[in-house]
């Protein structure tokens, strides 16, 4: 019968906590850069009227979201250090791994977000736009001051689901050897000869329902602020 002690649930969250600042900065940075990325990607989808450029970002975008986090993850951990060698003569092998988890997280975390920006987007009545051209704005002031804020209201919902994955999903970058929240619990089990395992990830669990409580939080007085004030 597997024994089950809970006070080493407490003695190991210390142990763990230490490493939640990697993976804090590693949601942080592919939120921000993916972020970047899937807003260019939708803006080629409903603004160019090129058909190459446009079935170009619908194709990154189809190939992104099928493909599995672990099996991109595996791709450039061990492709990008050979295509930059080939491509650049530069010598990747020696980089962070932390490098490398953020770059998968981004080209993951730019598809799946794109969408969610598009279709905040088009959900805007088309209405605004017209309006906002009437009174002398320019196409950039109607967007920054009325069609971005609605947007963005209603992709909220979405935004914190896409960054609840990822939160998940940046889990995997224990298996390239990165040192983070799931990293650090694994590593502890090693140090204890795989006992007290079930503790131990019972410890990492806690720690990112932590994250995701903060996370939904923060959604939720966000939604709460934009409907008081009728944005």
């Amino acid at each position: 019968m597997v024994s089950y002690t809970p006070s080493y649930v407490f003695k190991f969250l210390p142990t763990i906590l230490a490493a939640l600042p990697v993976t804090l900065w590693v949601i942080f940075l592919t939120v921000l850069l993916g972020s970047l990325l899937g807003a260019g990607l939708a803006w080629v989808q409903v603004s160019f009227k090129s058909r190459g450029w446009v079935n170009v970002a619908r194709t990154y975008v189809f190939v992104l979201r099928c493909t599995p986090p672990i099996v991109l993850l595996f791709l450039v951990f061990y492709g990008l250090p050979k295509f930059l060698a080939w491509w650049l003569h530069l010598e990747a092998d020696d980089w962070s791994r932390t490098i490398f988890v953020i770059v998968t997280m981004v080209l993951l975390f730019a598809a799946s977000i794109s969408e969610v920006f598009k279709s905040a987007y088009l959900a805007v009545p088309k209405g605004q736009l017209e309006a906002g051209l009437s009174v002398g704005m320019t196409g950039f002031q109607t967007f920054i001051r009325i069609l971005l804020p609605q947007a963005f209201k209603i992709a909220l919902p979405n935004i914190t689901t896409a960054i609840l994955n990822l939160m998940k999903d940046t889990a995997l970058a224990y298996t390239i050897g990165l040192v983070d929240v799931m990293g650090a619990g694994n590593l502890l089990i090693s140090r204890n000869l795989g006992n007290y395992s079930l503790e131990t990830y019972t410890a990492v669990a806690f720690i990112y329902w932590g994250i995701a409580l903060v996370l939904a939080l923060v959604s939720y007085f966000m939604e709460h602020g934009f409907n008081k004030g009728n944005v």
